[in-house]
Formats: structure tokens, C-alpha cells, sequence
């Protein structure tokens, strides 16, 4: 007998999201904590800048219109604010600095797309433990991890990157650099070189 596929329009369509990665330190901490713990986030650590979404782009448009759209988008840092708990998930929160925010808002400019209900004022920037976490194990998960001090308290954020989740399996399809301008002069410096005194 053979099988047809199912018609385009029945297809679900793959979720994309803009992440940056944590730094290898803290990267590598999360996981062999999710493996002693025998918990998992959705892929590898990440901090989303944008909630997961859907779009009617295909994959190269949508790496163009992300590219326009972080086009002088500056390096940023992070600062690793704690743990917390919310119903079913376990995570490393961060700051959501002014430089973070607007970052934010400018990737809910990448479409057309869906937006999710984390995305706005409800975007709370964050590094996932453990998703999926069932009733009963939450305390005893909260027990083991409440007291633990992650390596890295903050990074500094130089790429971000476009990944597509498709049935289960999450791909990074592009890495966007971020403009790593020096630090501002303090007074009294122009361009890197003192100013001699009048």
C-alpha cells in the first residue's frame, strides 16, 4: 500500500528562535548538572532573545530579514541574577538589563511571525535547568540546586545565533556577530589618547 504525505498546508511548521550561548564554563556546569540531576531544558543551554516562533519565511529570507534586523547591533553583557521556580521548570534568571530589552524588542521585529506569550512585557531572559519537571520532584529538585553558585555570575554576549526546531531536533542554521566596540573614553581621553591638560 503506499502512503502519501500529508498536503503543506497539514506540516507543521518549524519553531525558530534567536539564542545566545552561554560561555563554555557555564555551559558545561548546566549540563553535567542536568546529568546528575537526570533533568533536561529544551536542547542545549541557551538564553533565548526572542521566544521560540513560526514564520511563512523560507530558512534564507529568514536568515536575510535576521541579519537586517541586528545589522550595528552591539555586544551586550549579561549578569546571571539566581535560581527560580515556576510551575514545571527550573532556571538560572538574568538580568533583564536596558540593553537586553531592546535587544529583545528589536528581534520581535523578525517576520512575519507568530509571537509568543513570553515575548513583550513577559520576557524574562533566563538559562533553563530543567523543563518538564513533574509536581512531586519539583521540591526535591528545588532542594538539591537552591544553594548552588553557578561559575559565571555574567558573560558578554559577541554572537547570537538563528536555530530551527523541527520535529524534536534543534539545528543553528546561522551565527550572527555583534559589534564589539571598545569601551566609551572617560573624560579627558579622546579616541584612545589623553587630552593634555589647558
Amino acid at each position: 500500500m503506499t502512503e502519501f504525505l500529508p498536503p503543506l498546508d497539514d506540516v507543521p511548521s518549524p519553531l525558530y528562535s534567536i539564542v545566545a550561548w552561554p560561555p563554555e564554563a557555564l555551559d558545561s556546569w548546566l549540563r553535567r548538572l542536568q546529568d546528575r540531576l537526570n533533568v533536561r531544558g529544551f536542547g542545549l543551554p541557551h538564553l533565548n532573545v526572542r521566544a521560540p516562533f513560526q514564520t511563512s519565511l523560507r530558512s534564507a529570507d529568514l536568515v536575510a530579514t535576521c541579519r537586517d534586523v541586528l545589522r550595528g547591533q552591539e555586544a551586550l553583557d549579561v549578569q546571571v541574577r539566581g535560581w527560580k521556580q515556576l510551575p514545571g521548570v527550573i532556571f538560572l534568571e538574568c538580568e533583564l538589563s536596558p540593553q537586553l530589552r531592546a535587544l529583545h524588542d528589536r528581534s520581535l521585529t523578525i517576520g512575519p511571525s507568530s509571537r509568543a506569550r513570553y515575548d513583550g512585557p513577559e520576557y524574562r531572559p533566563h538559562l533553563t535547568l530543567a523543563l518538564g519537571v513533574l509536581k512531586w520532584a519539583e521540591p526535591v529538585l528545588w532542594e538539591e540546586i537552591r544553594d548552588l553558585t553557578p561559575p559565571v555570575t555574567h558573560f558578554r554576549v559577541e554572537a547570537l545565533s538563528l536555530t530551527k526546531e523541527h520535529r524534536g531536533e534543534v539545528q543553528e542554521l546561522h551565527t550572527f556577530p555583534l559589534l564589539d566596540l571598545p569601551p566609551a573614553d572617560p573624560p579627558g581621553v579622546e579616541h584612545g589618547a589623553e587630552v593634555a591638560p589647558s
